[in-house]
This record gives C-alpha cells, sequence and structure tokens, in this order.
C-alpha cells in the first residue's frame, strides 16, 4: 500500500516541501511507494515555491483511513492531523516542534524531533550522502522551506545548521538566497485574495492556557499595513472563527518581517490582559506593538498568560 507523506493542516512552506522532500527520498532512494499529500491548501508562498519549481500541488486529503501507511512531517500534534490519525499506520514522524503527545502507532516506529527552525533542515542530514542523487527541485523545495520557517534568518528559532544547509543549497542551485527569499515573502504578503477567516486560520496553531483555549494565528508578511487596514473587519471575524473552531478566543499577530517586530490584535479585555501579562505591553488602543516577536513557537506560546 502507497504511504501517504503530509504535514499539518493549513499547511504552509515547510509542511509542504517537507511532505514533496520525503515522498522522493522513500521513492528514489529507498526504493519504496509514496505519496506526498496536502491536508488543505496550501498558503499563497507555498503556492509560489511549488509554481518556481515546477512542482506538481500534492492532491489533498480530509482524512485517512484506517491501517493507511503514513509519514507525519512537522507536526506531532493530533489537532493538526485528520480525525482518523490514530487509526492509521503511522511509520514515522519527523518534526521540529515539542512533543505534544496524543498520536498512538501500532508498533515502534522511527521518531526524529530535533530543536532546529525547519523540518527540512532534518531532512537534509537524514538523507545524508544521498542528497548527491537530489534533483535540482528537491534541494529548491528544501532552500524555500528553511527560508520560510527562519525568515531568512531573523527567526530566533534559527540554528547555525539551518543557515549553513541553505546557503550550501543556494550555491548549488546558483541562486541569490536574499533575492529568493524576497519573491518568496512578497507572495506570502499578497493576501488580498483571503477572507478575514481564511486570514486567521491561514497560519494557526491551537493552544490551551490553564484551562483557556486559544486559536494563535500568525501573518508574516513584509507588507503589514495591507493587513492591519482589514483590523476592525478581522477583530469582528475573530469571535465567529472562534465560536466555529470551539476556541475561548482568536490570538492574531501580524509579524512584520522587515522590521522584526508583530502587532497583536486587542479587540477585548481578554486579549487586553493576554499581551499585558504574556509580553509586559502597555496596551491603549486596539493593537499594540511587540519589538523583536517574530517566532510563534519561540516567543509567543510559550510566553502566553491568561
Amino acid at each position: 500500500m502507497t504511504t501517504l507523506v503530509f504535514g499539518h493542516k493549513s499547511p504552509d512552506t515547510d509542511s509542504t516541501g517537507s511532505a514533496i522532500i520525503w515522498a522522493w527520498y522513500l521513492n528514489e532512494i529507498k526504493g519504496g511507494d509514496a505519496e506526498a499529500v496536502l491536508l488543505g491548501e496550501p498558503n499563497t508562498e507555498a503556492a509560489f515555491v511549488l509554481e518556481k519549481w515546477d512542482l506538481p500541488k500534492p492532491r489533498i486529503i480530509s482524512d485517512v483511513d484506517a491501517d493507511q501507511p503514513v509519514v507525519i512531517v512537522d507536526t506531532n500534534n493530533p489537532a493538526e492531523l485528520p480525525a482518523r490519525i490514530n487509526d492509521a499506520d503511522i511509520t514515522a514522524i519527523i518534526d521540529h516542534h515539542k512533543l505534544v503527545g496524543g498520536l498512538e502507532t501500532k508498533g515502534p516506529i522511527d521518531i526524529r524531533i530535533e530543536p532546529l527552525a525547519c523540518t527540512a533542515t532534518i531532512m537534509w542530514k537524514m538523507i545524508g550522502k544521498d542528497m548527491a542523487q537530489a534533483p535540482a527541485w528537491i534541494k529548491g523545495a528544501m532552500l524555500s522551506c528553511i527560508l520560510s520557517d527562519t525568515l531568512e534568518f531573523r527567526s530566533p528559532t534559527t540554528t547555525q545548521e539551518d543557515k549553513a544547509i541553505a546557503h550550501g543549497l543556494a550555491k548549488d542551485l546558483g541562486i541569490d538566497l536574499s533575492a529568493y527569499a524576497s519573491e518568496m515573502f512578497e507572495a506570502k504578503s499578497d493576501v488580498s485574495a483571503f477572507s478575514d477567516a481564511e486570514l486567521l486560520r491561514m497560519d494557526s496553531k491551537e493552544y490551551t492556557v490553564d484551562g483557556t483555549a486559544f486559536r494563535v494565528s500568525v501573518l508574516e508578511t513584509t507588507a503589514p499595513k495591507l493587513v492591519l487596514d482589514r483590523k476592525d473587519s478581522l477583530m469582528a471575524s475573530m469571535v465567529d472563527v472562534a465560536k466555529e473552531d470551539g476556541a475561548d478566543q482568536v490570538l492574531l499577530f501580524v509579524i512584520d518581517i522587515l522590521n522584526e517586530e508583530a502587532t497583536m490584535l486587542v479587540p477585548n479585555e481578554m486579549t487586553k490582559t493576554v499581551a499585558e501579562k504574556s509580553f509586559g505591553a502597555t496596551v491603549s488602543g486596539d493593537s499594540v506593538v511587540l519589538p523583536g516577536i517574530m517566532s510563534r513557537k519561540k516567543q509567543i506560546i510559550p510566553s502566553l498568560k491568561v
């Protein structure tokens, strides 16, 4: 049976690219039968990367059948995976996030979780000498994943391994790393086609703090004004999204990639309390700028207090 390789819902560049990379490795290097799939439409940056490297968009699935062999990449959180994930035959997990718990396997499996900025960085290490056989489109996907997850090395999650591997891939591909990163971020910043609800769910994680359920959403952009001009309608939509998704509150952080800061929307007393207790912010309106805040994984979620 074909092994399905996929990442989290609301697939970003790393989740999309890493699924493609690992399916290639299982097929071409290990001689297996694997297919990269997605759990939703890729975001605008991921779609740009697919087009840039002439990669077909993986088919989208909504759930998995019982005993379906799967490899999970870029997450280990059941809330970000198909509802029946524990009925599937999970054969491997490759991730760079904290261990959440809740997944069940049918036997011992391969697990690789490292404190790196990007799943594709881990895969580069795992593939090792077989990277010599990797085509340009695999190297391009890897480079794209690393640049995306590190925000071109601006994110505090960035490690020297991420940097070194990205520079090596750019050299192999003969492309200007910074120029390519700018193209990617420009694509990510084009959110004009998305509704407010879609923006709030585009890059979000479920997280509970002292019994309060949050949907923690981030929008990484080089043009924050395009998002913040929709502030009023986004704050109104936050109420509906929270209700529909079973959360107590949506938290939205607009990450300004170039100025290395986040703007948090503050539509009510709960979000004001969160901003003040979590980040030491002084809130005087319906938004607050948080200097130096770039990473949900390393800076936002670990700091949340209610």
